[in-house]
């Protein structure tokens, strides 16, 4: 009989597992049938689907993006190369891949134009992930079957194998279950649930935290006053939805400014966030001096040590290499490609550099000597919290200030003289990876694995995952036309008779009220509160668990509690401290599900976002030995092994 995988959630993630599936089974199995089931179009998926706006854009050039594995990837599976979605865009517009066509409409008049440096739609990537999924599907060895199930899996009916059961009273056989769902919806926290509430008392609107493509922004009428709560990308989405979508206009005077035309039905968006400012813009240029070297001063040799010895705290023991790992990358991009900006060679520099502690005098002094220009010099306490020391005394004031920082923050990553900062993000992207593998080990102490792991990947997304420049330009002209105004760092939003209060630590006794409120973010993760059914399940029986973190404390020093999402509770005396991540809890080095007595599950695993094991996203940069694809590949392995076994349903723990 064929062995069974089925693979909950057909989006980029369970592409990707598939492809990595395919690309091994000769080595494993002989007869394989593969299930993939989601309600969205396979390949895109929910978030990537073509039926959306088509002014919403990826946040990555057309060149930096690929689902298929290269010569840097560093897996024990095979490599199957394949072309980015530039590449791709080339080959079927010359007519060079068999059986490829231009799409019909604006889709296709976008293909023809798009440039290696294009902010390519979201409908445009739908369609190049689309290819993706067919041409894994027209590659398959001659063992491996997959068949698509357009619906959504339900539950878990446990055997040997387990049976998976579809919405609709389908079954599915499965001697491996990967959950491949990506971000998931929760019910409201209690918090959220208080706001919903309050607006419904008061005839309110509240939007509560989820994608924004599926938020009705239609209820939000003409001239409305609105809070927005976040300035990540999400509220980049809502932007464009408020203003461009119902008809407003951008003209360019010929300088890169952008002027809006307002279409009359604009409301006005107050908004603000912790930081207080939006993401970083995504970088427009190329490096001028080779690729900075790394890992330098944190690679596999230093995380080993980390592991070995334990008991680390991220922000006290391992940040300070991170800090220098990355300064080490833009100094080398500063020095090799903006030679008249620093005094001295590379060589004096980057010797003196590497003997030096990354927070101490001499470190400073060094940087100092060599880099005579205080902008040029990287200050990562600056670059987290901008508005640290801003209390405005009025709205106009940091209105200035705000529009001043975006100004030179897309400076920075759209002209050619900053390349260091591109720099920088190559060595950020080396610092990531080297912490997902110290925080799959458990080395972390609890407390350290609550604050400091958030921490990090809300700094990282600030400076990695933020939006194209033309985004920005249009924020700053919004902001000029006084349909957006910012509130700054510190947001507080509460609700009050008749509406909702926002203040911030960036002004001065001033606060905003209004009628509507948007959560312009994505929600929690949270495996107790997911809407997903197979997901709660799976909780509900044991099979799958949420991670908690314990912290043990001697009689007296209880500490202070650890903050969450969802939930901290802390026991004084002989105490633990609780914290709930909302994550689903995975073994790292394969994927695995983790059950509530802490055991890995042999034929159950689960990758994305949803889990405690922190991946960049689905796709990523070609030639950069993307950490998803090594995890893809790890986890397809660990399945075809489950599979290869001559009885893997006879050490089902759960079953």
């Amino acid at each position: 009989m064929p062995r069974s995988v089925v693979i909950v959630g057909g989006g980029p993630r369970g592409t990707g597992v598939l492809e990595r599936l395919a690309a091994s089974a000769p080595e494993f199995v002989d007869d394989l049938d593969v299930h993939l089931v989601d309600p969205y179009p396979d390949g895109a998926g929910r978030i990537w689907r073509e039926d959306q706006s088509a002014l919403l854009w990826m946040n990555s050039m057309a060149a930096d993006v690929t689902m298929f594995t290269d010569d840097s990837v560093r897996c024990e599976g095979p490599i199957v190369p394949g072309p980015s979605l530039y590449d791709w865009a080339v080959a079927v517009r010359d007519g060079d891949l068999e059986g490829e066509e231009v799409p019909d409409g604006p889709v296709g008049d976008e293909l023809r134009a798009l440039g290696p440096a294009t902010f390519a739609t979201r409908r445009l990537q739908s369609h190049y992930l689309d290819f993706v999924l067919r041409r894994v599907l027209a590659t398959l060895p001659p063992q491996v079957r997959v068949h698509r199930h357009r619906t959504r899996a339900v539950g878990l009916r446990r055997g040997a194998p387990d049976t998976v059961l579809l919405d609709g009273g389908g079954e599915l056989r499965a001697d491996v279950l990967v959950l491949a769902s990506g971000h998931l919806d929760a019910a409201p926290t209690e918090a959220e649930a208080a706001l919903a509430a309050h607006a419904r008392e008061h005839g309110l609107l509240y939007f509560p935290p989820e994608q924004t493509t599926d938020s009705d922004l239609d209820r939000i009428p003409a001239g409305e006053t609105v809070i927005a709560r976040g300035m990540g990308l999400a509220f980049i989405d809502l932007v464009v939805l408020l203003f461009e979508g119902r008809g407003g206009v951008f003209h360019d005077r010929g300088d890169g400014t952008l002027d809006y035309e307002p279409s009359g039905q604009e409301p006005v968006v107050h908004v603000g966030s912790g930081r207080g400012v939006p993401y970083h813009a995504k970088t427009e240029y190329a490096l001028r001096g080779p690729r900075p070297p790394l890992p330098r001063f944190l690679g596999p040799d230093e995380i080993a040590a980390f592991v070995r010895r334990g008991d680390v705290d991220l922000r006290r023991d391992v940040w300070p290499l991170m800090a220098k790992e990355v300064g080490w990358a833009y100094y080398h991009e500063l020095f090799a490609g903006h030679p008249d900006r620093v005094r001295g060679v590379w060589d004096d520099f980057a010797l003196r550099y590497a003997a030096l502690d990354w927070y101490t005098p001499a470190m400073y002094e060094l940087v100092a000597g060599f880099v005579p220009d205080p902008s040029d010099r990287l200050d990562f306490e600056r670059i987290d919290r901008p508005l640290e020391d801003v209390c405005a005394p009025d709205l106009a004031s940091l209105q200035e200030r705000l529009r001043a920082y975006v100004l030179d923050d897309l400076e920075r990553h759209v002209d050619d003289r900053y390349t260091a900062e591109l720099g920088a993000f190559v060595g950020l992207l080396s610092a990531f990876a080297q912490v997902a593998e110290l925080a799959g080990t458990p080395a972390l102490t609890p407390r350290s694995r609550a604050q400091d792991l958030a921490w990090w990947q809300n700094f990282f997304s600030s400076l990695a995952s933020g939006p194209p420049g033309p985004r920005l330009r249009q924020l700053l002209a919004l902001s000029r036309a006084g349909y957006v105004v910012f509130l700054g760092a510190g947001l507080q939003v509460t609700p009050v008779d008749g509406g909702f209060r926002a203040t911030s630590a960036s002004l001065d006794r001033i606060a905003v009220t209004a009628r509507t409120f948007v959560e312009a973010r994505l929600s929690s993760p949270s495996v107790s509160r997911s809407d997903d059914p197979m997901l709660a399940g799976l909780h509900a029986e044991g099979l799958l668990d949420e991670e908690t973190l314990r912290e043990e404390h001697t009689d007296g020093d209880a500490g202070p509690a650890v903050h969450a999402a969802d939930a901290a509770v802390a026991h004084s005396g002989a105490s633990v401290t609780l914290h709930n991540t909302g994550l689903v809890r995975v073994r790292t080095s394969d994927f695995r599900l983790v059950d509530a007595q802490g055991r890995p599950d042999p034929c159950r695993f689960a990758i994305g976002p949803h889990t405690n094991v922190r991946l960049p996203g689905a796709f990523t940069r070609p030639n950069t030995n993307a950490l998803s694809f090594r995890a893809n590949d790890a986890l397809a392995r660990a399945a075809l092994t489950v599979l290869a076994e001559a009885a893997p349903a006879a050490g089902r723990l759960s079953a």
